[in-house]
């Protein structure tokens, strides 16, 4: 019998998804499946979720939610055997897309129960995982003031994203990687390891969730029309075209700011604070094992 414990965020994007254990049990025969579900009920209640059902030796974890919670619950899983599945249910569920799980749960469970898997790399910024992307500027106060406007809808990030982008000060910055350095003033320093962001927009389409690479975007310090025009070719999916965006790839990112105390992040769509003005991002190949 194969055991799959569930950990649902009920208010992940609308809170209209009503996924219950009952609805659930619908779709896995109780003769094939054992199913536990567990519920969150506030910001990092999955990572205590998770290492409780971790000790109980689960088949799989299924992370129902978006790119939040999936992040939650797949940084437990990385080191160990257990299998990531995902339920997209939030409201940009940029790594879903990704590996085209489909938002519709009938059809994401059969992807659960058909057990395909596939291994994919995690990235690590100081002390935390991302699975999708990280990036330290313009975004992090974007994630932060979206968090603050209580609603996970497309119309809320834009509104986000304009007030940001009048309210954001740029600040020196020293970013080293491939045994380069730019000092800068960046507007965005986007860290990928996959190729999208969500809403189906993407600063990198070409990043591979398995290559063992993180795709690095700087952008510099913007005039206002300069980022009317990056915003367009974001929604575009053009931001090749936007000249004054720089792509690498690497492995390893070294970034210090030496006029903060303190690095506002955003990491897989949720705002963080690192108590540091020394950010360190880097790859871990293969480290998770995913449902696909």
């Amino acid at each position: 019998m194969t055991y799959i414990h569930f950990i649902i965020n009920p208010i992940s994007g609308t809170g209209k998804h009503n996924l219950s254990t009952s609805y659930i049990k619908q779709y896995f025969s109780a003769d094939e499946y054992k199913i536990k579900v567990d519920y969150t009920k506030y910001k990092k209640h999955a990572i205590e979720l998770t290492k409780a059902a971790i000790a109980s030796a689960p088949d799989c974890i299924v992370a129902c939610g978006g790119d939040g919670t999936i992040n939650e619950v797949a940084s437990c899983l990385i080191g160990t055997k257990i299998r990531l599945g995902i339920i997209p249910a939030g409201s940009g569920n940029g790594l879903a897309s990704n590996l085209k799980i489909p938002r519709d749960f009938e059809k994401a469970s059969t992807v659960i129960k058909k057990g395909k898997t596939a291994l994919i790399d995690a990235g690590k910024i100081n002390q935390q995982y991302f699975i999708s992307n990280t990036g330290i500027g313009i975004d992090a106060l974007i994630i932060k003031k979206y968090e603050r406007s209580g609603k996970r809808t497309l119309s809320s990030y834009v509104k986000a994203t304009i007030a940001s982008s009048l309210q954001f000060k740029t600040q020196p910055a020293v970013i080293t990687f491939n045994g380069k350095t730019i000092v800068s003033k960046p507007f965005m320093v986007f860290i990928s390891n996959s190729n999208e962001m969500g809403y189906n927009m993407s600063l990198t389409p070409k990043a591979s969730l398995n290559d063992g690479l993180l795709d690095l975007v700087v952008i510099p310090e913007l005039s206002f029309t300069e980022k009317l025009a990056l915003g367009y070719y974001i929604l575009r999916n053009s931001i090749e075209k936007f000249k004054k965006a720089e792509h690498f790839l690497t492995r390893d990112i070294r970034i210090e700011m030496p006029h903060k105390i303190f690095t506002d992040a955003q990491i897989d769509g949720e705002q963080h604070n690192l108590k540091s003005n020394i950010v360190q991002a880097s790859i871990l190949p293969g480290a998770l094992t995913v449902l696909v």
